[in-house]
């Protein structure tokens, strides 16, 4: 997930409980971990900038040469996984929590979305988001290795609903439109919708209704493990002109994951 408005202006007073963030098991040759300094969260922010503008041709607005930065990042968690050889980021999230949003007064997620109909979920809630992966490194382990981290950082928080907005870039799969995203949507929402109490309208609707649906595509790999783990669709995509995508909201609940990865995971 790449990426809530709350009104309680008597919370941002007060200093949030900071999440309890601790070192993480990582996989043969890797390594998970917390950023712990402004150095470690350059770090992922560097990764992020040759992912989206390097990789994906995103247009980014930041302070930082090389980094992509928002906002957001001063109030988020930022979850890393190294190379042990070379000590090198290879993959990173960010996750703001229910406490850091209402300091920060949104999410990422509130930019591109209306996400009225999830206020009752957002006292449990966290946003996911600038999940990226160095090309060298896209295999299993290191996602797992990420997911694993996240779910403990969940549970050790009674944290229990995760939201984002999942990317299909324009180009997927050799389309180079919008029609891949719509015919991902197309399927998606005749298979993994959530219920409609948490539909969100997109702000910047991709439109869908004037694109070609009927094309035979998958969608993207991560989008695929999303919805393993059990995450639902929450409404049709949101254009991204920046990052040239379509923009999926996606919402996952710890009680919604299998059996397997439940076990896998939480160690249930």
């Amino acid at each position: 997930m790449r990426d809530l408005l709350l009104n309680a202006p008597d919370a941002i007073l007060l200093p949030p409980r900071r999440p309890q963030v601790q070192p993480e098991a990582g996989a043969a040759g890797i390594e998970v971990s917390w950023a712990r300094h402004q150095d470690e969260v350059r770090a992922a922010q560097r990764l992020r900038f040759e992912v989206f503008a390097g990789e994906m041709g995103a247009r980014l607005c930041t302070p930082l040469p090389g980094h992509d930065v928002d906002l957001f990042d001063d109030f988020c968690e930022h979850l890393l996984v190294r190379d042990e050889a070379t000590r090198e980021v290879i993959g990173t999230y960010r996750v703001l929590t229910p406490a850091q949003a209402r300091r920060v007064g949104s999410t990422y997620s509130d930019t591109e979305f209306d996400l009225t109909r999830l206020r009752d979920l957002r006292e449990r809630m966290v946003e996911l988001g600038r999940s990226c992966v160095h090309p060298a490194h896209r295999h299993g382990g290191v996602i797992l290795a990420l997911w694993g981290a996240l779910a403990g950082f969940m549970q050790r928080n009674r944290l229990d609903t995760m939201i984002g907005c999942a990317s299909i870039p324009m180009w997927h799969q050799g389309v180079t439109s919008g029609d891949a995203a719509a015919s991902i949507w197309r399927q998606l929402s005749a298979t993994h919708m959530a219920p409609i109490r948490y539909h969100v309208q997109p702000r910047l609707p991709l439109p869908v209704d004037r694109l070609d649906g009927s094309l035979r595509v998958e969608p993207p790999a991560l989008i695929r493990g999303y919805l393993r783990l059990g995450a639902k669709v929450l409404g049709a995509p949101a254009w991204d002109p920046d990052f040239n995508t379509a923009d999926l909201p996606l919402l996952m609940r710890l009680e919604d994951l299998p059996l397997r990865y439940r076990r896998h995971f939480l160690g249930d």
